[in-house]
């Protein structure tokens, strides 16, 4: 057995960031970019009024009360074209440039109005209530990075520095393919010595969730025709997970049958807990993950190897899940040479501190546990017995399952 340590360093050897496609904005939700997005255009182009009121010169206001002249008036969209001169003032909106020789903007507030004589009762210095051309950006200015994620600031940063194409990384193609005599489909007869397959769905929507493109293959039976014929419909993708098959027993196909079609296994068995019966290596051109048949061991392998796989794909920066720190809700007797990862609920102490509680029963086969839990309690190999409220790491699964 391997550490997860080295597991994942010698899966993610195996991925680089796919080729990038060009993508309108408004089909861009949820893509990761491919190259730096600089603006076209400098925001706000020339400097503009933070506020309603009137445009000045600071210097015919630093003493108050005193009387201007409105000359004019600069609605949003619209511009004063003529130079203020001194004792003139500009009805401004917010929005609207300023008038060449304004300095400064007196909000509407501070002053009253008879007629075109506007009084000021408050100074405002220079730049008061001003909004400076490019305060926001400046043409030429990179203001989303390579590999970011797009969400909806992402997009409204890019739309307003007038770009309406991006290139973003193809979305990783990912073939799902599910073994055994014993599952059958959601909604298909079951049969008195089968279970309902959870496996393949489950981790068809964190392939989705996580930026990905997933191709179903079905469920392969325990044949080695079933399972080769099957796994044939992972070419031309970036990565063909199989679950189930992946363990010792006599009808554990996985590895026999696909070595038959050019498997080449990097390692198997991994020293953690779910999860150890765990296969890596190479059918073709096409990386492999065969992850365990167990639904909890299946989506715990997938959060801790598929999805660092999938960001690196996506040229992502988030090559391994993100651990924070908590307390023990509970104690917990001497680990083993496995790598453990508990499931826990989470709370909030009196402190804030965050408390994580694993759950008693941690069978690897109950997945209504793994949903109702909050995070994985994550422990070393040969960890000494921990009491209640000793610090550990913890993955907390709702950011694990959220997109990359």
């Amino acid at each position: 057995m391997i550490s997860v340590e080295l597991a994942l360093e010698r899966i993610l050897s195996a991925f680089s960031p796919l080729p990038a496609e060009q993508v309108s904005l408004a089909s861009a939700l949820g893509r990761a970019l491919a190259e730096d997005v600089r603006s076209r255009v400098t925001q706000p182009p020339t400097a503009v009024s933070a506020m309603d009121g009137y445009a000045v010169r600071a210097s015919d206001v630093a003493k108050v009360p005193t009387t201007l002249s409105m000359v004019g008036m600069a609605p949003a969209g619209g511009a004063y074209d003529k130079p203020l001169k001194s004792g003139e003032a500009v009805r401004i909106f917010t929005g609207a440039p300023l008038p060449v020789g304004a300095d400064a903007i007196v909000i509407q507030e501070n002053t009253s109005a008879e007629g075109d004589r506007i009084t000021i009762r408050a100074p405002s210095p220079p730049g008061h209530y001003v909004r400076p051309a490019g305060l926001d950006f400046s043409a030429g200015d990179v203001g989303l990075s390579a590999g970011r994620l797009l969400g909806p600031r992402e997009i409204g940063l890019a739309a307003a520095m007038n770009v309406p194409w991006l290139q973003v990384r193809r979305r990783p193609r990912v073939a799902v393919l599910a073994t055994g005599d014993e599952v059958v489909m959601p909604g298909d007869p079951v049969g008195p010595n089968q279970i309902v397959s959870s496996n393949a769905l489950a981790l068809a929507a964190a392939i989705t969730a996580w930026g990905g493109e997933p191709l179903t293959l079905g469920i392969a039976a325990d044949t080695k025709e079933s399972l080769q014929g099957l796994a044939d419909g992972a070419e031309n993708t970036d990565l063909l997970i199989t679950t189930g098959g992946a363990s010792v027993g006599e009808f554990d196909l996985v590895q026999e049958a696909l070595k038959e079609r050019g498997l080449v296994v990097d390692f198997w068995q991994i020293a953690m807990r779910p999860g150890k019966p765990l296969i890596f290596g190479r059918l073709g051109a096409t990386p492999l993950l065969g992850l365990p048949g167990n639904p909890v061991s299946s989506l715990v392998c997938a959060i801790l190897f598929v999805r660092p796989a999938m960001a690196r794909m996506l040229g992502r920066k988030i090559d391994q899940p993100e651990f924070k720190g908590a307390r023990l809700g509970s104690a917990l007797k001497a680990n083993d040479r496995r790598q453990d990862y508990l499931r826990a609920r989470l709370a909030l102490a009196p402190d804030g501190a965050l408390v994580a509680t694993p759950f008693e029963v941690q069978d690897s086969s109950n997945l209504a546990r793994l949903t109702n839990a909050d995070c994985l309690v994550v422990r070393a190999p040969n960890a000494p017995p921990a009491k209640a409220g000793e610090e550990v790491s913890v993955i907390a699964l709702d950011e694990a399952l959220r997109a990359l």
